[in-house]
């Protein structure tokens, strides 16, 4: 696998890397690529997640943390210089194989470190029960891009003050509850981060692409989409009936906008894992009567696991009806 290297040692903003991600996925061969960064305080959330749900903003301008929107699913995080990112870049397309590929070959590289890491759930490395590590996925250009955090001195009380998350009783318990759900590298090591960064390398790439400074001018305008107001903000117009659960793929909202017992207009949020076109999916649903036996007739032609990560259809059912 190919360790991607910049040209300098510029702290970049989160949304370079990102950008970073595509470019490589874009532009670069067909070979497997893999390469580690870090930023200073930042709040990154899923690409169908309401932000105004995922961010305490009083706390994020009093400390002058950033945000931005990804292009993959998945929840809300917080990094700092003191966690490190992974970003994984490979031709293979099968969104299932790829992800525990990539989880269980980096859970057993911390394994080689003496640290008993193993994967949970559907997106998480956990150490002694305690999450270190969690990742999302989106595919791009014929390339599937798998991301996530490792945290190894990351500052919890910054990590449970920026993010807000749906579980209101874990906000009130505070960052000691958090500290007995996440868990930083460092309580299990005896080496420092760059150290560590030098290990990961080592064990997971035997070779390197240095990117020029043509290259990073390159990354900087495909940047430009994640600075863009209106990608970071979302559109998130009004809807007349909301729907909310929880189940394999995460949680999952559907907003629907009815007139006269019509479906006008349909969006999905949540942290769940998008596989397929969003556009293609919402409009099939689009202009018909709101009733169960005509969303059912729309999931008999469609195959709700094309599109969402572990969506069934009686799953989707239930949160519009039976909720």
């Amino acid at each position: 696998m190919n360790y991607v290297v910049l040209p300098d040692n510029t702290v970049r903003k989160l949304s370079f890397y990102l950008a970073m991600e595509e470019y490589i996925a874009r532009y670069k061969s067909d070979e497997d690529h893999f390469f580690m960064w870090q930023v200073n305080p930042t709040v990154i959330f899923g690409r169908n997640q309401l932000m105004e749900n995922e961010i305490n903003f009083d706390y994020i301008k009093s400390r002058h943390i950033e945000y931005y929107r990804r292009k993959s699913g998945g929840g809300c995080v917080f990094a700092d210089f003191s966690n490190i990112m992974f970003s994984y870049i490979t031709k293979d397309f099968n969104v299932g194989f790829t992800f525990d590929r990539y989880l269980r070959l980096v859970a057993h590289t911390l394994n080689k470190l003496g640290v008993k890491a193993q994967v949970s759930g559907r997106n998480d490395i956990e150490v002694d029960g305690r999450k270190v590590s969690g990742n999302a996925f989106y595919r791009i250009a014929g390339k599937s891009i798998v991301h996530g955090t490792m945290l190894f001195d990351t500052d919890l009380g910054d990590l449970v003050r920026s993010i807000t998350p749906c579980n209101e009783k874990l906000v009130s318990k505070g960052v000691e509850s958090v500290r007995k759900r996440v868990a930083n590298l460092k309580e299990f090591l005896d080496i420092d981060i760059e150290e560590f960064k030098t290990f990961m390398r080592s064990q997971l790439c035997d070779k390197e692409i240095i990117l020029d400074d043509g290259d990073v001018d390159r990354i900087k305008e495909i940047e430009k989409e994640y600075l863009n107001d209106e990608w970071i903000l979302g559109n998130n117009p009004r809807y007349t009936l909301v729907k909310k659960g929880y189940g394999e793929a995460g949680e999952v909202e559907i907003r629907l906008e009815i007139k006269k017992k019509e479906i006008k207009g349909i969006d999905l949020k949540g942290d769940y894992f998008l596989i397929g076109e969003m556009g293609e999916l919402l409009n099939s649903f689009v202009g018909i009567p709101f009733r169960r036996e005509e969303v059912e007739k729309v999931l008999d032609k469609i195959n709700l696991h094309d599109y969402i990560l572990n969506l069934s259809r009686e799953k989707f059912l239930a949160i519009i009806f039976d909720n």
